[in-house]
């Protein structure tokens, strides 16, 4: 069975990478490798879960549960799916690609199983739902965008708020700090914007055009 346990890997090693293309392509943390050894690593578990232990098992005195192993897999994914997500500030990013990970073990899973219609199935059905629901509902949601940058004039955030919700984004938290004690104090501001997923202009631009006077330090 050596030919059949390299096919499932190699097709389970191909689905992942398929799906870690996508994640390549937005510039995710987890990009094709990491897709393709989740899948592969997945898929080389399970054929050991199933037949690691086919002597142990004959024995008469023994008995055990051949899906314990291939089990783990489903609690040891959230670690690398943890890896993938940044918290900064009052926004969460990376939560898709860690359930593309999660899903991308499943998948792996599957194909070490020899179930390669289903493991084909949830490949294609995982990259309708990064790609295609993102275009048919890319008018619903908001994405955060960090927005650093110093100023002179401690009273821009007021303005900020009136530029911002006349165009329909919404100022969610800010912080201020002092930068100098002299007599033109110098301000570090940073800003949490929420907007739609696909508006016409991002904040970040809007912003940029709208407050020439400021200095932006850093965008996230």
């Amino acid at each position: 069975m050596i030919w059949d346990f390299i096919l499932r890997l190699f097709v389970a090693g191909i689905l992942g990478a398929i799906i870690g293309l996508d994640r390549e392509y937005r510039a995710k943390e987890a990009g094709y490798r990491t897709h393709f050894l989740v899948s592969l690593g997945s898929a080389l578990i399970m054929i050991v879960s199933q037949y690691g232990f086919q002597q142990i098992i004959q024995e008469n005195s023994v008995t055990l549960d051949p899906s314990r192993v291939a089990a783990q897999v489903v609690s040891g994914i959230g670690f690398i799916g943890a890896g993938t997500i940044i918290i900064q500030k009052q926004f969460v990013r990376g939560l898709t690609t860690a359930a593309g990970i999660w899903a991308t073990a499943g998948i792996g899973l599957a194909c070490g199983a020899g179930m390669y219609g289903i493991s084909t199935a949830a490949t294609i059905l995982t990259l309708i739902g990064l790609e295609v629901l993102s275009f048919i509902f890319k008018s619903v949601g908001m994405k955060s965008s960090l927005i650093v940058f110093s100023t002179t004039d401690k009273d821009i955030i007021k303005k900020i708020i009136s530029v911002f919700n006349h165009h329909g984004y919404l100022l969610t938290s800010y912080e201020l700090k002092k930068l100098s004690h002299t007599e033109s104090n110098t301000y570090s501001i940073s800003i949490v914007v929420k907007a739609k997923k696909y508006s016409d202009a991002s904040p970040v631009i809007l912003f940029a055009e709208a407050f020439p006077e400021i200095t932006i330090e850093r965008i996230e």
